[in-house]
């Protein structure tokens, strides 16, 4: 059996209404996972918006998925960028601990080693900011999990392909 690969897809389709619908009917419909999904406006002057998707499966699986977005009426250009060259891909993550004495000290001390930002802080908790690769915000949530973690709120990854060619 083939092994599992994760890719990063990033879709180029018409800013209207339905079109996220459609593009999770296809991974639904045909059973495929959607690890991460983040979608903005990139053009408002002709109305375009870039899907970013990180999906996993066979090579097969993959190609398939990328076959059956390119046919989807309203998409432009599907580019695997994981097969394509270099990319930078980050998440943003808000993670809400609660503690007191050390423990507040320790997720302090492991913040500023991870660079998370404090946006919030009350005498019992702390809301950090942290931007990164999927691993790192792992690690650090993994980190704060016996310090006191109460919530986590990610946006998902976004992907821009290195150098100067664009989308």
């Amino acid at each position: 059996m083939a092994d599992i690969e994760r890719h990063t897809i990033a879709v180029l389709v018409d800013n209207e209404p339905g079109i996220l619908a459609r593009v999770v009917g296809l991974f639904s419909g045909r059973g495929y996972n959607i690890e991460s999904l983040t979608v903005a406006e990139i053009d408002r002057r002709d109305r375009l918006s870039r899907i970013t998707i990180v999906t996993s499966g066979t090579p097969m699986i993959i190609e398939q998925i990328k076959a059956q977005l390119s046919r989807l009426v309203p998409v432009h250009k599907v580019h695997d960028l994981t097969e394509e060259g270099p990319f930078v891909e980050r998440e943003m993550a808000l993670i809400k601990v609660a503690g007191k004495g050390e423990t507040r000290i320790e997720s302090l001390r492991l913040a500023d080693i991870f660079r998370a930002r404090v946006i919030d802080s009350t005498t019992e908790s702390f809301v950090f900011e942290m931007t990164g690769s999927a691993d790192k915000l792992n690690a650090f949530i993994t980190l704060m999990e016996p310090l006191g973690l109460i919530e986590v709120s990610r946006t998902g990854a976004v992907a821009i392909s290195r150098g100067p060619a664009n989308f």
